[in-house]
């Protein structure tokens, strides 16, 4: 089995006495290491804020496991992009360090350029969505509401409860289908995930499969 770092990081030491999130994380690189024939021979945990385009003063165990990748000539896995950052300078100023990374959610084929291209887009996500929270309240407050407040805790439950409603039915739909396509053959996730490419079939956020993504779907669906 290949060898891998593991990088978990939390955004604040609340968070990181809590557990928050980083049981979340530590699971999806297990199973990202499982399915794609990765063995974890190390795993470094960050408790920090995120901000700033510094690359490692910051982060000395993102330094360390870099130090740590490079002796054993792996790669450094996170579970998502923004463990890393969503700064794209600060992805640019990793990847001058020559040790490759990992994103379980977007599958172990990425190259160096789609991670910039990520990081990138989702840089560019939360300068819109920050334009847009702030002329929203801008216009809110004109119109006399008042901001926050049972109302909008109200909201934000409908909304989560739609997102959560909308990946549910996604995943009843796509079963079958994945059932089909492992009684035509398919034995690996990463066979089905595949398939269903090749089949032109999207994920819930409209993009590829992967061996985690079809994982995902099948959990989510027998817990329906």
């Amino acid at each position: 089995m290949k060898p891998l770092v593991t990088y978990l990081r939390v955004s604040t030491s609340q968070q990181g006495r809590s557990g928050l999130g980083l049981e979340a994380q530590r699971e999806t690189l297990a199973r990202f290491a499982e399915t794609e024939g990765f063995e974890i021979v190390r795993e470094y945990v960050e408790i920090e804020t995120g901000k700033g385009s510094d690359v490692l003063d910051s982060r000395p165990q993102l330094a360390a496991a870099l130090s740590e990748a490079r002796r054993q000539r792996c790669a450094v896995a996170v579970a998502k992009l923004d463990r890393l950052s969503r700064d794209v300078h600060f992805i640019s100023g990793l990847m001058a360090h020559r040790v490759s990374f990992l994103v379980a959610e977007l599958g172990p084929d990425v190259d160096p350029f789609i991670l910039h291209l990520f990081a990138a887009l989702a840089e560019k996500e939360r300068a819109l969505i920050s334009v847009r929270t702030k002329a929203a309240l801008k216009a809110a407050k004109a119109r006399g509401a008042i901001l926050g407040g049972p109302k909008l805790d109200l909201a934000r439950k409908i909304a989560v409860s739609r997102i959560k409603a909308d990946a549910d039915r996604h995943a009843t739909n796509v079963v079958p289908l994945i059932r089909e396509i492992q009684r035509k053959g398919a034995t690996t996730l990463r066979e089905v995930a595949d398939a269903l490419n090749a089949r032109g079939v999207a994920t819930p956020r409209g993009g590829q499969w992967y061996a985690t993504s079809v994982r995902n779907v099948l959990a989510r669906a027998s817990a329906v």
